[in-house]
């Protein structure tokens, strides 16, 4: 883990009371900063929230962990008691973590417009463009190359790390971060066919973003057709990213990286998509949906639980076989209706040959 500033330091009983945990052994060990269990640090602080990690207690050469109940009674050492060991010891991490301390100012090389507001406590780096008419609030930090068009609303105490571009009218909520070329409020990808090529659809609405949510690298959002793009409070999005026009991303749902949303989807509240996983435009996804990596969602999903779609992999020789099977499925199936005109079998429903909404 990266190393704390030298002038930070609380003692075990601090961290205790701070974080409203149980103490067991010296109050006034001075913790420096925080690492591994394996081989852990001293001065340092660590956690054990697996059961399979046990066994590295023992050895650890870190000045104090982060337990339960359980295995606190096992371990003689210096640690904090917590129902949640691994949220209790990331919790206490942050306040080890100064990458994100800046000072107020506005560099030279910053481009900002007369008619633009900047709140009080915000840093404007090298290269950075707010246009008229936008809107940065307080202790907002708006890294080198950003562009903030014009009546877009940057929240307070939010993050645009690098080169992030918010475009027209878009808002961001509170303490949003923003990672090094995010893009939000792009044009929607909108066309009419006509015999003579493609023609234009107006993008005319624009993204807004609630509070205290997390936008990764190279992640675009475009900018609604007619009606906003919306990103619900507390949504975590990694990195590469795309969200179409007029999505909309419930509360708390966690996305992660090069997932493609057609537009016009809906996605409710505390879901969790996977990596690379593909979801079709103009459906529904319900509260509570898990979709797991490389999952191509087709159809809207009304009720919680996790869905899957795909070959796992495996070794490639059986991998072959199941694709050769799956081949040979036409065949089978023409066979069967055979044998079941032979013995006049009436098909059952739902045994369509036609796959369902593809």
């Amino acid at each position: 883990m990266a190393e704390p500033a030298d002038d930070i330091a609380y003692t075990l009983g601090e961290l205790a009371q701070r974080f409203a945990l149980k103490l067991q052994g010296d109050a006034q060990l001075r913790i420096a900063g925080v690492s591994a269990l394996d081989p852990g640090k001293p001065g340092h602080l660590s956690f054990c929230a697996d059961p399979r990690r046990r066994a590295e207690l023992a050895g650890t050469q870190a000045a104090a962990v982060v337990v339960n109940a359980r295995d606190a009674q096992a371990y003689p050492g210096n640690a904090l008691v917590a129902s949640n060991p691994e949220l209790a010891f990331y919790r206490i991490a942050k306040l080890f973590d100064t990458s994100r301390r800046f000072e107020p100012g506005r560099h030279a090389a910053a481009v900002v417009a007369p008619g633009a507001a900047i709140g009080a406590g915000c840093w404007i780096g090298p290269q950075a463009v707010i246009e008229e008419g936008a809107s940065v609030g307080e202790a907002c930090f708006i890294g080198p190359g950003c562009l903030i068009r014009r009546g877009a609303v940057i929240g307070p105490g939010s993050r645009l790390e690098a080169n992030v571009y918010v475009g027209e009218r878009c808002r961001l909520g509170a303490r949003a971060l923003v990672l090094p070329g995010a893009v939000i409020g792009g044009r929607g990808f909108g066309w009419v066919p006509t015999p003579q090529g493609w023609e234009e659809k107006p993008q005319l609405g624009a993204v807004s973003v609630g509070d205290d949510v997390e936008i990764g690298s190279n992640t675009t959002i475009d900018r609604g057709a007619l009606e906003d793009t919306i990103i619900g409070n507390g949504v975590k999005l990694d990195n590469q990213i795309q969200i179409a026009h007029n999505c909309q991303i419930g509360e708390h749902t966690a996305i992660a990286a090069c997932v493609g949303i057609a537009g016009s989807t809906v996605i409710g509240k505390r879901c969790m998509i996977g990596g690379a996983a593909g979801i079709n435009g103009h459906i529904r996804i319900a509260d509570d949906v898990v979709v797991l990596g490389m999952a191509m969602v087709t159809k809207s999903l009304t009720a919680p639980g996790v869905y899957g779609s795909g070959l796992p992999i495996q070794p490639v020789r059986e991998w072959r076989k199941q694709v050769a099977r799956i081949r040979r499925l036409p065949h089978f199936e023409q066979r069967l209706e055979e044998i079941e005109k032979i013995l006049r079998l009436e098909p059952k429903p739902g045994d369509a040959s036609e796959p369902d909404n593809f």
